[in-house]
């Protein structure tokens, strides 16, 4: 039986109202391009209609705007899953116009093969290759792809002759067995390989293959600037500290690193720092810094779930495929973010916090407490088991009316049992080891911004000297008064005890 090629069009036909549809992509790499549109078009016509057509949407990640924010903005979306950064779709979960629920990335697969997030109709993928005996390369991300094409009824594949049939060989597919029968995950080191080149399928659950020549659709992440840059140092500093302290090795350990700027600048200060020897990465996204340290030769290898790079790094690694098919793997979320590889092999994980409290306490998802900004994506996953789990955050955003610190998280995504260093721009707070009093003090006289710090030490002598010196009628002052103000540095604690 051969391979069924058709329209993104008639692709679009075959999804309906109510329909629950995996679709590849973690960030915008490997995520599909023509058929969502086309879903989303669908949609429109619909909704004319006066008919309802909403689908699930479950995907690896955030995925690019031809599939997030074009189901977005034709109000196609029922519930979205997992992490997400689209701002059509943001605005339209805070809206309340789709329903979206929250994840840790290592979860997703195993929930979806366990019946938690229901029955999966279609799963929509993208391929650089696809044979007619049901063999899928993928292109630049892994995600859940592999889960969805083992569970969907059907599969839709756009096949992206942008990327080349030549990545096969760059891609790890192991899908691990499920409980009673699950077995450990054979990897001990970042090169180490689990399972197959290639997704293999029935073929003739494969409905239809679109042809699409279509670029990845991520965009530049902002330059760093000074903050950043002291961050990323403050970060190197302390990693280079702990390696002449014994504390780690003296060969170092595997790295993770978030997604973004501070990442980026983490990473080239890691690059340019005497006292870190050339290393290894094990994480989710692989970014333009990991490239750039690649061909420097201070990052040896990189495990990852995705290449999320700029046109001009994903041109260099096309144009030096042999190189990096010796440096480079790509990976199932549920392995790339796996709790078990990541305590066997001691990574050092590096994230990023939105708001930081007095205890260490982490809100990464939520902007005061009720507004979804992305989401928890992998950070959890690694931040529980990691050999070291480090957050990295500017200390005030706004213009310096919002401190990343605060009295009580307003939302909490990692507690203080799992944080055990903090870094900002003003310095570096290790809690290890400390009782909340001690973190409180550490925290304030490290992270906090000059211009909060005699607020912060008002607080916490407010608070009183008990074990977690909190006081909650003072607890969220801080965020009501940027709600009224739009300055935190305007709280005044002794309105928190009036009458």
């Amino acid at each position: 039986m051969g391979l069924r090629f058709i329209s993104a069009e008639e692709a679009a036909a075959y999804i309906n109202h109510d329909d629950v549809v995996g679709f590849s992509g973690f960030t915008p790499a490997g995520s599909v391009k023509s058929i969502p549109v086309a879903i989303g078009e669908r949609a429109k016509a619909f909704h004319a209609q006066g008919k309802p057509f909403k689908i699930g949407v479950i995907t690896g990640a955030s995925t690019g705007d031809s599939l997030d924010g074009s189901l977005a903005r034709a109000e196609a979306v029922k519930f979205r899953t997992p992490y997400q950064s689209n701002p059509d779709l943001r605005n339209l979960i805070n809206a309340g116009k789709a329903d979206y629920f929250d994840s840790h990335l290592s979860s997703v697969g195993q929930n979806i093969r366990y019946g938690f997030l229901g029955k999966i109709n279609w799963g929509i993928i993208e391929a650089c290759d696809v044979t007619e005996s049901g063999e899928i390369v993928l292109t630049t991300g892994v995600g859940i792809s592999p889960t969805i094409c083992k569970v969907a009824d059907k599969i839709l594949i756009e096949l992206n002759s942008f990327h080349p049939k030549a990545l096969r060989g760059m891609h790890d597919i192991h899908i691990v067995a499920d409980p009673p029968n699950r077995r450990e995950i054979p990897i001990y080191k970042p090169s180490d390989r689990a399972g197959s080149e290639v997704i293999k399928v029935d073929p003739s659950k494969i409905a239809g293959v679109v042809l699409t020549n279509l670029p990845d659709e991520v965009g530049g992440f902002s330059g760093t600037d000074e903050v950043t840059d002291k961050i990323g140092q403050n970060v190197a500093d302390f990693l280079s500290a702990e390696l002449k302290s014994g504390r780690i090795p003296s060969s170092f350990l595997p790295l993770q690193s978030g997604v973004g700027n501070i990442a980026n600048a983490v990473m080239a200060a890691l690059g340019m720092h005497k006292g870190i020897p050339d290393f290894e990465m094990y994480t989710e996204v692989i970014q333009d810094s990991v490239i750039d340290l690649m061909l420097k030769g201070r990052i040896k290898y990189a495990s990852g779930c995705s290449l999320t790079v700029s046109p001009e790094a994903l041109k260099t690694i096309y144009d030096q495929l042999d190189f990096f098919h010796k440096r480079i793997v790509l990976r199932p979320q549920e392995i790339s973010n796996s709790p078990e590889i990541a305590r066997r092999i001691g990574i050092i994980s590096i994230n990023t916090a939105i708001e930081v409290d007095l205890f260490g306490n982490v809100n990464s998802t939520n902007v005061m407490g009720r507004k979804m900004m992305n989401g928890i994506g992998g950070s959890g996953d690694f931040t529980r088991n990691a050999y070291i789990s480090i957050f990295t955050c500017p200390s005030v955003a706004k213009g310096g009316k919002i401190s990343a610190f605060v009295p009580m998280v307003s939302h909490t995504d990692h507690n203080e049992h799992s944080v055990q260093v903090v870094i900002t721009e003003q310095g570096i707070a290790d809690l290890r080891s400390k009782s909340p009093k001690a973190k409180m003090q550490t925290i304030i006289e490290n992270c906090v911004h000059p211009d909060y710090r005699q607020i912060m030490n008002d607080y916490a002598y407010l608070a009183g000297d008990t074990h977690t010196p909190c006081t909650l009628s003072a607890a969220f002052a801080m965020h009501m008064e940027f709600e009224k103000s739009g300055d935190m540095k305007n709280v005044n604690w002794g309105d928190c005890f009036r009458k």
